[in-house]
């Protein structure tokens, strides 16, 4: 099949929210000035917009020029209704493949994010709760290259009964061909999604997916949970686990993940850059469907491991900034790219994002990031400990000796 034949080159399905994000100008006092009982706190006005990783991930790779199509589920209430038009309004036709279902409620997040301080988020998971397997078809994704899946931690159904919906709804589009990736998000401590057995559900899911793109926190939760739990214990709390991050930890997560059946993981860093390891099994390479590397590229993508530190940019907010940052590298990854420069983009979109305070538009187009980072856009210094490690200074990437 030619390109000019694929209705959508990207599906992204999963979670989908409506977001009111209101201007919070700095305190003094930092996180403490902020919901305190009793005490009127000023705040300037709010953005609305969509959330989730449906309308992050999939309006950033539209912004990039990939043709996508969104598949999430609202109800037929005022926040499902708003989050249909504000679709439509970000581009025609892209609201078609959402799912409305009669009765429901529709998820919302309130999003609180201060300058220079890591986001809250008080959320309503609603529809994404019902969404199942059945809710995909082989027909609905027949015609795509890439299906992208994002946040079953915050959809009931998914993680529900050790993960079998979500395995059943990868294994129909795996049946189709499509090169399969997916995205979590840290579930609750103290909700169903927090107790879930999160090494069963992946065990169960990997096998159908190509590339797992969760961040360091959300791995360590689901998988070192005592470590997790040690570290939050010694430090006050689980806002400061990134400095945790080294290489040696990372690998030996990326080697599980990679052992559970994933071709690629790239575990998403916040501030310190997005990191990479790639399978060494050549057949599992091949095996990805139709964004599998091409032959010419077979070796740039085989047993490798890569870190990408985020590019210096004014951060004005970090909404959605995992999701652009995913976004960026599947659209490398579908325009057959080598490795080093899909891992540099996806850090590239996911700048961009963190320059305006929603979760999409500071977006451009491919050609515009692709612009920015050939101007000598520098990175960001890094202070993870990557013992045996090299810089690629022309490359401006950090890859395992």
């Amino acid at each position: 099949m030619n390109l000019t034949q694929w209705q959508a080159e990207a599906i992204v399905a999963g979670h989908i929210c409506l977001d009111v994000i209101p201007e919070i100008a700095s305190k003094e006092a930092g996180m403490g000035a902020l919901l305190i009982p009793g005490k009127l706190v000023e705040i300037g006005p709010a953005v609305i917009s969509t959330g989730g990783a449906v309308s992050n991930t999939g309006l950033a790779l539209h912004r990039l020029g990939v043709p996508t199509k969104l598949m999430g589920k609202v109800g037929n209430d005022g926040f499902g209704r708003a989050i249909i038009e504000t679709l439509d309004r970000a581009g025609p036709g892209l609201s078609t493949g959402m799912i409305v279902a009669p009765g429901e409620h529709s998820s919302y997040t309130l999003v609180i994010s201060p300058p220079q301080v890591d986001r809250i988020f008080l959320h309503c998971t609603g529809a994404n709760d019902t969404f199942s397997a059945e809710d995909i078809n082989a027909a609905s994704v027949v015609g795509s290259r890439l299906f992208h899946f994002g946040y079953p931690p915050l959809m009931r159904n998914m993680f529900a009964d050790g993960g079998q919906q979500l395995a059943s709804l990868l294994s129909v589009v795996k049946s189709e061909r499509l090169t399969i990736s997916l995205d979590l998000a840290k579930p609750d401590p103290e909700s169903a999604a927090g107790r879930a057995d999160w090494r069963a559900i992946l065990t169960r899911a990997l096998p159908y997916v190509d590339i797992f793109l969760p961040s360091f926190e959300e791995i360590l939760y689901m998988l070192r949970r005592d470590l997790y739990d040690r570290i939050s214990r010694e430090h006050g709390g689980t806002d400061e686990l990134l400095p945790y991050a080294n290489g040696e930890l990372l690998s030996l997560l990326a080697d599980e993940l990679i052992a559970m059946g994933a071709a690629i993981v790239a575990l998403k860093l916040g501030e310190h850059g997005l990191y990479v390891k790639t399978t060494s099994d050549a057949n599992r390479l091949k095996s990805m469907g139709y964004c599998a590397p091409e032959a010419a590229q077979e070796a740039n993508w085989l047993g490798r491991e890569m870190l990408a530190p985020v590019f210096e940019v004014n951060v004005v907010g970090t909404t959605g900034a995992g999701d652009c940052t995913i976004a960026g590298f599947l659209a490398g990854l579908l325009k057959g790219l080598p490795l080093e420069t899909t891992l540099r983009s996806a850090v590239a979109v996911g700048a961009h994002n963190v320059e305006q305070a929603d979760a999409v538009s500071g977006v451009p187009t491919w050609d515009k990031v692709m612009q920015r980072m050939k101007t000598g856009w520098r990175s960001r210094k890094m202070n993870l400990s990557l013992e045996g490690w090299q810089y690629l200074s022309e490359q401006a990437i950090w890859m395992k000796s």
